[in-house]
């Protein structure tokens, strides 16, 4: 049987690496190229049936459009979210998308760890110590087992941030629009109401976006910190400044937000930044923000790259005499 090609757009250098390792394995030729997908490049893909994207770029309508006219008929998203291709559009002009599947304990971990940096004050810390100020804060620390979590979005990452929190004793609530049999399952306003420290691992949809609302955000406990690892556009930016900003909210720690593309995995030192909200966010103590790292472990890009390759060939299987 002949090997299958894919071309794969958006390959970052330890990724091509990890493609050359396993492609020959599945029996596929891979076709990199670190650009992201554009309607000058969709003939790299010609001939071939299925392709690998990143996340890291949104592909518009346009290019989903010259991606079928070159005949891809699969596109597997290196990523768990499929917010960054319209779905619905792609199954219009002929294209199944679909994500990958990884290791969530990953995300989890990190999690976890802004959890414990945003309730101990870690960045003013570090910051001080940075100065070689090494007087203790103003604002005494929390933990964990004296306080309330809400997980909002109960799927893999949602289940596995839960399991890790069993240990450290606290509280947990849960929320899923989803029917589902999580421990302590409450409505979103009971959760928002509750909770100490809510974290966010619901998919990005037309339904969810901006799930943190203002209104919301000013029904939450007060002094209460948030926590996201899923996707920016899950909380409205401004009205969680304007919550940081009058004291109402104690802290946030987050690893996406609202305007990230373009910005996230570029080196931005010599660049202005438009985004306001990001440069106001950064300025505060009770902030932290991360360049969307969560996902990043080696085991979960090992099995991203392995699971882009089975992927491929599963849709071939399917479709192998289409």
């Amino acid at each position: 049987m002949p090997a299958t090609g894919i071309t794969v757009y958006g390959c970052e250098p330890d990724e091509a690496a990890l493609f050359r390792e396993m492609a020959p394995r599945f029996g596929v030729t891979a076709s990199m190229t670190d650009a992201a997908v554009s309607e000058a490049n969709t003939a790299l893909a010609s001939g071939k049936r299925c392709i690998s994207v990143s996340h890291k770029a949104p592909i518009g309508n346009r290019e989903l459009l010259a991606l079928s006219r070159a005949g891809v008929m699969y596109i597997s998203t290196r990523s768990i979210g499929c917010d960054h291709i319209d779905v619905e559009y792609a199954a219009r002009v002929g294209i199944f998308v679909e994500n990958v599947a990884y290791s969530p304990g990953g995300v989890a971990d990190y999690t976890l760890m802004l959890m414990l940096m945003a309730v101990r004050n870690a960045k003013a810390t570090v910051r001080r110590s940075d100065r070689h100020d090494y007087r203790l804060n103003e604002v005494r620390g929390k933990e964990l087992r004296d306080l309330t979590i809400g997980v909002v979005g109960t799927g893999r990452i949602g289940t596995a941030v839960m399991e890790r929190l069993r240990g450290f004793g606290g509280r947990v609530l849960a929320h899923d629009r989803r029917p589902g049999a999580a421990a302590d399952r409450v409505s979103l306003d009971e959760l928002l109401r509750l909770s100490d420290i809510v974290t966010l691992h619901a998919p990005l949809t037309t339904e969810t976006f901006h799930l943190l609302d203002r209104q919301r955000i000013e029904r939450m406990k007060h002094g209460a910190f948030v926590i996201n690892t899923g996707r920016g556009s899950l909380i409205d930016t401004e009205a969680l400044v304007s919550g940081l900003e009058s004291g109402r909210l104690g802290g946030a720690a987050m690893d996406v937000i609202e305007g990230e593309e373009g910005i996230f995995y570029t080196d931005c030192r010599d660049e202005r930044i438009e985004n306001k909200a990001l440069l106001r966010l950064q300025e505060m103590p009770n902030v932290l923000i991360t360049p969307h790292t969560a996902y990043y472990t080696d085991r979960a890009l090992s099995e991203t790259i392995e699971n882009s390759l089975t992927n491929c060939l599963e849709f071939e299987r399917r479709n192998q005499h289409g």
